[in-house]
């Protein structure tokens, strides 16, 4: 959260690594209704303990008691909570857990709930490389990765959430044939999935061009893609199956 400070030894204050975020964690000023959100609602939806890695303390989620049992779908950076929300209501026997460290996202999210009345999703308001510390190995259903930051400049290219730093542990906590979707507009972002995610372990399933140009059946185009469609870029819907 925005309010760990990195000390001079380059330790979290648990004694784990410290891990570089290189977002944003807050924006504009929050409206006095989703400070309410964040002070009345967050807590409860919390899906468990995260701790870092390498903390002694650490304790693995307990998915089954959390979510009676439900497969647990995983949505990495979701933005403004369009398509989180969408999805939970679409699918109320599967539990979804979203993390976003940017807390404006996440109290539009909280709002967004608020007003759908959905009752299986979980938040973790942080980087979701700590979240994979703390989930089971072989936990997760399905993930999604959604118009991520593109990081445009080459050298930057290495921040970018399709790379083996962070798909490997990705892969650890996802099931045997789970479906990893990714959506983005910026070309070589396609590119660098194209490359990295089989090599982390999965297989893409196109069969033609239609299974990447058209969107998912059950999609909710979010206001990132409207956006991208306003300066018209392109959106690209890759599916991905764990091996």
């Amino acid at each position: 959260m925005s309010d760990e400070v990195q000390d001079p030894h380059g330790k979290h204050p648990s004694g784990a690594p410290w891990r570089n975020f290189y977002g944003r964690f807050r924006g504009k000023t929050l409206r006095d209704s989703q400070k309410t959100f964040l002070e009345e609602d967050l807590t409860a939806l919390s899906p468990g303990a995260v701790s870092w890695e390498e903390n002694p303390d650490r304790v693995d989620l307990d998915l089954a008691a959390r979510f009676d049992s439900k497969p647990v779908w995983l949505e990495i950076g979701f933005g403004g909570g369009e398509h989180l929300v969408h999805q939970a209501v679409q699918n109320p026997d599967v539990a979804i857990i979203g993390a976003e460290p940017f807390i404006n996202g996440v109290a539009m999210l909280l709002g967004k709930i608020r007003q759908a009345k959905a009752d299986n999703i979980a938040i973790y308001p942080g980087d979701a490389r700590h979240l994979f510390d703390v989930l089971p190995e072989a936990s997760i259903d399905r993930a999604f990765l959604l118009y991520p930051d593109p990081w445009p400049k080459k050298r930057h290219h290495r921040r970018r959430f399709v790379t083996q730093e962070h798909l490997q542990p990705l892969n650890r906590v996802l099931k045997p044939g789970a479906i990893f979707r990714v959506a983005t507009d910026i070309e070589d972002y396609v590119r660098q999935t194209l490359e990295e995610v089989p090599r982390a372990g999965f297989e893409w399933l196109a069969e033609g061009p239609g299974d990447w140009q058209q969107p998912w059946g059950d999609w909710i185009s979010t206001r990132y893609e409207q956006k991208a469609l306003r300066e018209e870029r392109t959106p690209h819907y890759l599916t991905f199956r764990k091996l």
